[in-house]
């Protein structure tokens, strides 16, 4: 059974929703899921899950949220080497440079990314983007 780590940070509550569906997913697939805001997450523990499920949506000019996120993935980015790691997010303008860059930071950092891109959803995740988002926490945690 492996062990998924879902950190996300979420300010309309889309990013969130979308966490919570991916480990709904992730815990059908039979993973042991950890579910935490970035507020809450434990650098540490994440670390040493079997796999990294980050979520955070487009902020300001199509970056990752820069109080609270931006440090956190950027205290962990030199250390994720060799992990399997999954991107998510939501966004509701622009046309998804920022998962675009942060796709290539985590490739750089030589992180196994996840189908080689992350999941979006544009703006709130209706029926159709939950079942989705529970389907890549399944496949992720089956990877």
């Amino acid at each position: 059974m492996p062990n998924m780590y879902v950190v996300y940070w979420s300010m309309s509550g889309n990013t969130e929703a979308m966490a919570q569906a991916i480990a709904e997913g992730g815990k059908e697939a039979g993973a042991q899921v950890t579910l935490r805001s970035v507020s809450d997450a434990d650098a540490a523990a994440l670390l040493s899950a079997d796999l990294l499920v980050l979520g955070c949506p487009a902020m300001g000019d199509e970056v990752l949220e820069e109080s609270e996120f931006e440090p956190f993935f950027a205290g962990i980015e030199g250390k994720i080497a060799g992990k399997k790691v999954a991107l998510f997010g939501s966004y509701g303008w622009g046309d998804g440079q920022w998962m675009r860059d942060w796709q290539e930071r985590v490739k750089k950092a030589g992180a196994d990314l996840f189908r080689g891109e992350g999941l979006i959803v544009n703006e709130t995740p209706d029926d159709a983007a939950l079942a989705e988002c529970r389907s890549f926490g399944a496949d992720f945690a089956k990877n």
